[in-house]
């Protein structure tokens, strides 16, 4: 039998002890027959299943271990929860296993339902979230967002991307040039402040809801810099807005947080070049990433979209002198096809 149907086996077998305990304690009465069908996945080892009967519907993880470690979902979800933002409530838990049963915040994410006409009223409820848990005391014991970590992302780039995929060694040059933009972009992103970092805060991870947005797949906050998720929100992994509008949203970010005395950078223009740089490190992670998907755990998908990163990087670097090198070494890669917006 495959691993992955033994851990079904055994999932299947938690929600029967767990269920009707829960149950009693909401007082929702009997467990009804119910069905379990695969929610989503992600590029993670992480699998969601939906358990439905009639009009009540939750929501089961399965993190395997030792792959995956649910505690600190079950944390982050604490903290945002005391912040007033929507996330899953967790329902119960074998952290040891790797099964949780959480709230089902809806069908729908931002990523399926936003268009032109809708993404000022659902960006602006997305940023209010973001706001609500940027100020959380950065007290709670989270990872921070240092130098060793950046750097480790970084790396991604040209260890999976450009040795693997490519199949490109750079030389001893390339390499020094390499690593004085990793120091421009990590300098940058050190000297920010720092607030709670969701990290990949983007419309994938948003689900419509009421309260709206509900906000998944925080398990791996850290505090780190203060431009972070919201330069992940507008320059998003699956889809691409025109600069001018990404310019406005980053200007009403940087007006309300300056409101809600959150510490970003005192003028906007401050703001938008760390928010470039921060853009920069990010998006040369997640094609690392994307390349380790593809190449170690046969996920080919996510390739499709690196094309958009590297447009995202490049409109930086034409605004951006101080990346020129960073730009010469890139120009030396062949280019992969253009992906529609």
């Amino acid at each position: 039998m495959p691993h992955e149907d033994v851990r079904l086996g055994q999932l299947n077998a938690w929600l029967d002890q767990c269920l009707p305990q829960l149950f009693s304690a909401e007082g929702w009465g009997a467990v009804p027959v119910a069905s379990l069908t695969p929610a989503s996945s992600d590029a993670s080892f992480r699998r969601y299943f939906r358990w439905q009967a009639g009009e009540r519907s939750l929501i089961v993880m399965d993190a395997p271990p030792p792959q995956e470690d649910c505690r600190p979902f079950v944390k982050v979800a604490g903290l945002l929860a005391s912040a007033a933002v929507h996330v899953p409530r967790v329902l119960a838990a074998d952290l040891e296993r790797g099964f949780l049963l959480l709230d089902d915040l809806g069908r729908q994410t931002y990523l399926e339902v936003i268009d032109t006409d809708n993404a000022d009223a659902l960006f602006e409820d997305a940023l209010q979230a973001l706001l609500a848990f940027q100020r959380l005391p950065l007290d709670a014991g989270l990872p921070h967002y240092d130098e060793a970590l950046l750097r480790r992302e970084l790396q991604l780039f040209p260890d999976w991307y450009v040795q693997r995929h490519l199949g490109i060694e750079w030389q001893a040059e390339q390499l020094a040039a390499w690593e004085r933009c990793c120091t421009l972009l990590i300098d940058s992103a050190l000297a920010q402040p720092k607030v709670l970092v969701h990290r990949d805060y983007m419309p994938r991870n948003l689900m419509e809801s009421s309260p709206n947005p509900g906000v998944l797949d925080f398990q791996d906050a850290v505090y780190g810099p203060v431009t972070y998720d919201v330069t992940c929100l507008f320059k998003d992994a699956f889809l691409s807005w025109p600069e001018e509008r990404v310019g406005a949203w980053l200007k009403r970010y940087w007006t309300m947080a300056r409101d809600a005395g959150i510490p970003v950078q005192d003028g906007f223009e401050d703001f938008l070049r760390a928010s470039d740089l921060m853009g920069v490190q990010r998006h040369l992670k997640v094609i690392g990433i994307f390349a380790r998907i593809c190449h170690r755990d046969g996920k080919p998908r996510y390739l499709q979209d690196v094309p958009r990163f590297f447009r995202y990087i490049e409109t930086v670097l034409a605004r951006r002198p101080e990346l020129a090198e960073l730009g010469a070494l890139l120009a030396g890669l062949p280019r992969p096809e253009v992906v529609s917006a």
